[in-house]
C-alpha cells in the first residue's frame, strides 16, 4: 500500500507544477495583451493626400535628385581626379537611394507618381504655424512651375559634358553647389509643412549631410580656382 506521505507529496508536487504553468501562462497572456493594446494605441500617421507637402515632396525632389546623379555621372566621365570622382559616387549612390525611396512613399501612400499640379506648388502652401516660410534668396515665394531650387539649366549641363579635367570639375563643383543649396530649401520647407515621421526623418537628414558636402565642395572648388 503507497505511503501517504508520498501521496500527499506528488499531489502538492503537481498542483505546485499546475500552479507554476499557470502563473506563466497568465503573464504571458498579460505581456502580450499589453503589448497588443500598446500597438493599437500607437498614433500612426495619415496618408498624404495628393496635394499635400509630403506628396509634392516627393515628387520634386525626385527629379531634383536624379539631375545631381546626372551630374555626378558626367563628372566621373570627365575627369580623373579620385577625390572629385569619389564625391561623385557617394552623392549618385545616395540620392538614387532616396529617389527610390521616395517614389516607394508615393506607392505606399496609394498617390500617382504624375503631380496633379504644377511643380514646387506645395511650396507656397502656409508651413504648420500658418506663416509663409518660404526659403531661399530674399525669403521670397517660388512661383509653381517654375525651375526647382538650384537646377542646372539644359545649357549648363550641355558645357559640364563638353569639358574636361579642371575645367569640368570646376563647373560639377559650382552647379552642385547651387543645386545642394537648392536641395536644402526643399528640404526645410518640408520640414516646416509636415508631421509625417518618415518624411521629416528623410528630409532632416538631407539638411544635414547636404550642408556638409556644401562645405566640402567650397573647399575643393577653392583649391581649383
Amino acid at each position: 500500500m503507497p505511503d501517504i506521505t508520498e501521496q500527499t507529496t506528488g499531489t502538492t508536487n503537481r498542483l505546485s507544477t499546475r500552479a507554476l504553468v499557470g502563473i506563466i501562462l497568465g503573464a504571458a497572456i498579460l505581456v502580450a495583451l499589453a503589448f497588443a493594446a500598446g500597438r493599437f494605441t500607437v498614433a500612426v500617421p495619415a496618408m498624404p493626400s495628393n496635394t499635400s507637402a509630403e506628396a509634392g515632396f516627393s515628387r520634386d525632389m525626385q527629379t531634383h535628385h536624379l539631375q545631381a546623379v546626372r551630374m555626378s555621372m558626367i563628372i566621373r566621365d570627365n575627369t580623373d581626379d579620385e577625390e572629385i570622382r569619389l564625391l561623385a559616387y557617394d552623392i549618385a549612390t545616395a540620392q538614387s537611394q532616396q529617389a527610390g525611396q521616395m517614389f516607394a512613399w508615393l506607392e505606399l501612400w496609394g498617390l500617382p507618381q504624375a503631380a496633379p499640379e504644377p511643380s514646387m506648388t506645395w511650396m507656397n502652401r502656409p508651413a504648420l504655424d500658418g506663416s509663409a516660410h518660404n526659403h531661399g534668396s530674399g525669403d521670397q515665394a517660388h512661383e509653381p512651375g517654375a525651375p526647382m531650387p538650384g537646377l542646372a539649366t539644359a545649357e549648363q549641363l550641355s558645357e559640364l559634358e563638353s569639358l574636361r579635367g579642371v575645367e569640368a570639375e570646376r563647373l560639377f563643383l559650382e552647379l552642385m553647389i547651387a543645386h545642394h543649396i537648392g536641395g536644402v530649401e526643399m528640404a526645410e520647407a518640408v520640414l516646416d509643412r509636415s508631421t509625417h515621421p518618415e518624411v521629416r526623418q528623410l528630409a532632416g537628414g538631407m539638411v544635414i549631410v547636404q550642408e556638409k558636402e556644401i562645405t566640402y565642395m567650397e573647399d575643393l572648388l577653392a583649391e581649383r580656382s
